[in-house]
Parts: C-alpha cells; structure tokens; sequence
C-alpha cells in the first residue's frame, strides 16, 4: 500500500508515519508534504493508494487542494475538529481520525480501506468546506459540578482549566475552586469552543485567560504558569507543541 501524509506538524506526521510502518511492513509512505501547495504539485504528478489529509496546513485548508486537483484517491481526514465537522465527514461518508491519533483507530480505519473503502469519486469536498465554514457549532456554556453534597452550575467564562486525574476529571475556577465533573478531557475537547480553550497534554485542558507565563522548555515543548497556579506541572506535550503555537496566533 502507497500512502502519502499531508500534515504541516512535522512531530505528528514522523508519528503517524511510524504508526503506520508498525501496522503493516507492506504500507510504503510516499511522501510528508507539509503544505497545499507542495500538496498539489505532487498530486500533478504522482499517484498514491491512499491519503491521510490534515485539514489545516501551514498556507491554507486542505480544501483547497481540490479546487485544483481532481482526486479520486481515498482519504482518511486527521483532525483536532469538535463534533459538528466530525458529523460533516459522517454525513458524507468520509472515514477521519482524532488527533493525536490512536493506533488502535489507526488500525481499524486501514483495515476499512483494504476491505471495503471505495474511491471517493462521488465525494464532493467543496459542499464539505462549506459546511464546515459557515455553520456555527455550539458549544457548551455552563457546567453542572458536586460540591459535597450540593450540585451547583459554573458558567464557562469562570472556568480557567480542567484536570484530569485518574479515572476523576476536575474543573479549576478562577476563584480558585476545585469541582468533580462528569466529564473526560476527551468529551470537553469537543464540546468547548477551541477558539479559547486548549488542550495541552493528556491531563490538562486550559483556557487562554489562565495562561499567566510560558516559558520555552526542552523538544520544542512550552511550560506554563496557570493562574491560578497548580502544584502539577502544566507543560505542553511535543505532539501539541506546534498546534498551540498556531492556536496562540489566531
């Protein structure tokens, strides 16, 4: 299997890369194209069986790679997207993965495609550009939380960051609170507006108003002062690194 990776985070290709070569000593990558427009200059020219396609490359949405290409390659979508977009692949039967992506999705995504993936001829990626630019999620507003034997709700502006812990995940208020949730940190990645809130690493999520310091930190990683403060270390991980670089831009 000839599979090319279009992702402009150069830790998370060289990992999906390594996940892939783990699955099946057959699969032979291509090519790492971190851009749309190296995207479609290879595509002019080459061929592949299969494509792992970020949706946000470092020059624009991946979208636009169909404005100039006709592919009828299959495409598997990475994504850090809420729910809505997810709901968008669905709705037109687009095969996607989270990120960071797991090795057992991984697997079984690869397994749809040998088995019964069909060429994507009939898809038609500008409708899904569409959908994805002009609809408004929504997302969560408050939050129910135990406070002893008392159930109270926090409203999304007070909350400065979640963490996770065990098998419990806790929501920190700027008042310097602590409340047990019924949440996970991967149900909140979908449900808060990512435009302000931001996971870090497999035990926090933050929102942007919490971060009072960073700090550079070894592997490209960045450390950060939350305020308020926390006696764990919140420091994002390498796989994160890039992306919440972006995410501080926008």
């Amino acid at each position: 299997m000839k599979v090319i990776i279009i992702e402009d985070e150069i830790h998370a290709a060289e990992k999906l890369q390594r996940q892939l070569e783990g699955l099946d000593n057959d699969i032979q990558i291509l090519a790492k194209i971190e851009s749309v427009r190296s995207a479609i200059s290879w595509l002019n020219e080459h061929k592949a069986d299969l494509i792992f396609l970020d949706i946000h490359l470092g020059d624009s949405t991946s979208f636009k790679i169909f404005e100039e290409v006709e592919i009828k390659t299959p495409i598997i979508f990475t994504t850090a997207y809420d729910q809505y977009a997810i709901d968008a692949f669905k709705l037109n039967s687009i095969d996607y993965l989270l990120k960071p992506v797991d090795q057992k999705e991984l697997g079984k995504a690869i397994e749809k495609f040998e088995n019964i993936y069909l060429p994507n001829a009939g898809i038609d990626y500008s409708r899904i550009a569409e959908l994805l630019q002009n609809k408004s999620p929504k997302y969560q507003k408050r939050f129910m939380v135990y406070s002893g034997d008392k159930i109270k709700t926090i409203e999304k502006d007070e909350v400065a960051y979640f963490l996770a812990e065990g098998k419990y995940c806790y929501l920190h208020s700027f008042g310097n609170q602590q409340y047990l949730i019924d949440f996970t940190l991967d149900k909140l990645d979908k449900v808060l507006n990512p435009d302000e809130f931001f996971r870090i690493n497999r035990q926090f999520l933050i929102n942007i108003k919490s971060i009072s310091q960073m700090h550079s930190y070894p592997k490209g990683r960045v450390k950060i002062d939350l305020n308020p403060s926390n006696k764990k270390d919140a420091i994002v991980s390498i796989e994160r690194a890039s992306q919440f670089k972006k995410w501080l831009n926008k």
